[in-house]
């Protein structure tokens, strides 16, 4: 993390600087390899001591002010005051859904037409109709009046949903959840 400190009508110590550096040695951890710049500016109006602490990181500007009598409490106050931004910024980085998607779906394919992959199973969209009430007999006696290999009723007894399917054997299947 690269430093660059700033007096405004006072005058910087070595003292102030470590402990500027010190509070800002968190954000080193936190703000991952990219180069860090911070520039502290410190000043004093009568009682008053003033200190301003702007971060730079990737295209983010974290600022803080932070005032107090003591110019050791404005530099420890602005700093976690930064501290905060950045950790908010790095809380919505990672709970922000980042999601590649893989190369072959963003290039263009060269011929304009994707095929599916040969030997894979389709699904083909078959027309919609409703689940009647009726009892499995007379299901199974619809079922044996259409072309279709199942039917999908709802039990008039117990109001539950069932598959009446055919089976290779000849007989009829019957699928209960």
């Amino acid at each position: 993390m690269e430093f660059e400190f700033t007096g405004r009508h006072v005058e910087v110590t070595p003292a102030i600087e470590r402990l500027a550096m010190k509070e800002l040695k968190k954000l080193d951890r936190l703000l991952d390899s990219a180069p860090v710049r911070a520039h502290v500016i410190v000043s004093a109006e009568k009682h008053r001591k003033r200190a301003e602490i702007v971060v730079y990181w990737r295209d983010h500007v974290f600022t803080a002010v932070g005032e107090n009598s003591d110019l050791s409490q404005s530099v420890a106050s602005a700093a976690t005051r930064v501290e905060k931004q950045v950790l908010r910024v790095k809380e919505k980085f990672q709970t922000k859904k980042r999601s590649r998607t893989a190369s072959k779906e963003v290039a263009p394919v060269p011929g304009g037409v994707i095929e599916p992959a040969p030997n894979a199973p389709r699904i083909i969209i078959a027309r919609r109709y409703r689940v009647k009430p009726m009892t499995p007999e007379e299901a199974a006696l619809e079922l044996a009046d259409s072309r279709d290999q199942f039917i999908v009723f709802r039990d008039a007894e117990t109001n539950r949903v069932g598959v009446l399917y055919h089976r290779t054997d000849g007989n009829y299947g019957l699928i209960e959840p």
